[in-house]
This record gives structure tokens, C-alpha cells and sequence, in this order.
């Protein structure tokens, strides 16, 4: 896929715009979960229902982008109760979370919380994921399935994990047990500040990204479970997996080596 344009771009505009004519004069809470979300309708309902509406004493709030989705998304996200903001076209999860980070921030966030809409992780572990930025321990913390607990329909991908693990690590200098897992938290300006450019195989670049600017990261055991709803929207094993390599070098290149590894 080819690679988003700085932000905002046409879409991120019209996105922001009808998220504002929406919700006029937004303060979001200090803690934010954003939710990318595409054709996910039949199981969003049940994410939402699970996660808290308070963690470590905080109110919850939580920010689903509807990534171009030609299904009622939109409309079972806010029947929920969540703040729902709407791309005009389908451009991928990086992309629609790096438009979730820009509004949580915008509004008012001081911790994003990232999880998925599909429901492979347990929203009642918000709490273990948030608690070491609370304390001061880390500015970005994210699940590990190889440290908690994992269940696994797919031999190939369960090899991936391990194998980008091993990769992230010697990239980073840093142990990494878990490249990929989709529920992390981090500061809202952390988010904010790192270059965010691929639309679909975004984690391995978020999470070198940050490393590179010498935050203090975080792996916390945590449980991914199977999808309740729908099918992956990863592709082919193979195809996932050159491209998720290709990605997290790339990444590296540039915030490493070219970047001088910024701090």
C-alpha cells in the first residue's frame, strides 16, 4: 500500500471536520481509548459494552475512526455511547489511528489507549495496561501474548510473533517479547510526536518509533484471544509477513540511521 501523506491529509480534513460540526466544544477525558474500526458492526457492540468507564480512579472515554466502513459501524459505535469520528475512505488501521491519536490530543487526552474492534482483547485488563504510565514507570506500555496468554488458530503467524520479537530486539537494543499486539497505552503526546506514514502495518512503526525517542517501554502479560466476529483483514500469511518486515526496516532506516536514533 502506498504511504500515507503528512498529516492532515484530504481525508484526515474532512474526517476532522465532520467530527467538530459533530461534537462542538469536545473535552475528552484524561484517559482515551481510540478504536480503529472497518466493517466491524456485528462486533464493535460488544468491545464497547466491555470496556470500563473508569480505570485507576480516571474516566474513560472512548474515540472509535471509522475507517471508511460501508456497514452501520458509525451508527452501533455511537449507539454505544462512543465518540465516533467518520473517514470518507477506506485507507487502512495507521491511518485511522494516527487521526485517532491527533484527536484525542486535540481534545483534550493526556493517556491513548489503543485496542481493537473486533474483540481479541480483554478490555477488563485496561487497568494492568495503563498502571505503568500512571506511576511514572513508562511513557508507553503495550500487552504481550507471549508473556500472558494467547489462544492460536494460525501455526504461521504464532512462528511471526517470535520471529519479529527477535528482529524488534536486535533493531532496538531493547528485549521485545510482542511486536504486534494491538492493546497498548502511551502518552498523548508521544503519540502525537512520531511519524506515523504506513497505513496498514502500522504497530512494528509505532513502537520503533517511540523506542527511537527514547521512551521508556513497557511489555505487560496480557490475553488475545480468537476474533468473535468477521475475519482478518491481514491478507495472506506470507504477504502479511514480507510486508510487516519491510515495514519494521524501513522504520528502523529511518529513525535509527537516518534519524540518528532522536530522542
Amino acid at each position: 500500500m502506498t504511504r500515507l501523506a503528512d498529516y492532515p491529509d484530504e481525508i484526515d480534513a474532512l474526517a476532522v471536520a465532520e467530527f467538530d460540526q459533530h461534537y462542538p466544544a469536545l473535552q475528552l477525558a484524561e484517559l482515551v481509548v481510540v478504536i480503529a474500526a472497518y466493517n466491524e458492526a456485528d462486533g464493535i457492540g460488544a468491545v464497547l459494552t466491555e470496556m470500563p468507564k473508569r480505570c485507576c480512579g480516571m474516566p474513560v472515554d472512548v474515540l472509535v475512526v471509522v475507517d471508511g466502513a460501508t456497514d452501520a459501524t458509525a451508527e452501533v459505535a455511537r449507539a454505544y455511547g462512543a465518540y465516533t469520528c467518520v473517514a470518507p475512505r477506506n485507507r487502512g488501521q495507521g491511518a485511522a489511528l494516527r487521526l485517532g491519536y491527533r484527536l484525542a490530543a486535540r481534545h483534550g487526552a493526556r493517556f491513548v489507549v489503543t485496542t481493537d474492534a473486533d474483540g481479541q482483547y480483554d478490555g477488563a485488563e485496561l487497568e494492568t495496561l495503563v498502571t505503568p504510565l500512571l506511576d511514572g514507570r513508562a511513557d508507553f506500555v503495550t500487552g504481550s501474548r507471549r508473556l500472558g496468554h494467547h489462544v492460536s488458530d494460525n501455526r504461521v503467524r504464532w512462528l511471526g510473533v517470535r520471529v519479529f520479537a527477535v528482529l524488534a530486539s536486535v533493531l532496538t537494543w531493547r528485549h521485545i517479547t510482542d511486536t504486534s499486539f494491538g492493546f497498548r497505552a502511551m502518552r498523548a503526546e508521544l503519540a502525537r510526536s512520531v511519524t506515523l506514514t504506513e497505513p496498514q502495518y502500522q504497530s512494528s512503526e509505532l513502537l520503533l518509533g517511540v523506542a527511537a525517542r527514547g521512551a521508556r517501554v513497557v511489555e505487560v502479560p496480557m490475553t488475545m484471544r480468537l476474533r468473535a466476529h468477521g475475519a482478518s483483514k491481514k491478507g495472506a500469511n506470507l504477504i502479511y509477513g514480507a510486508n510487516y518486515a519491510r515495514v519494521m526496516v524501513r522504520t528502523w532506516f529511518r529513525e535509527y540511521v537516518r534519524g540518528g536514533r532522536r530522542r
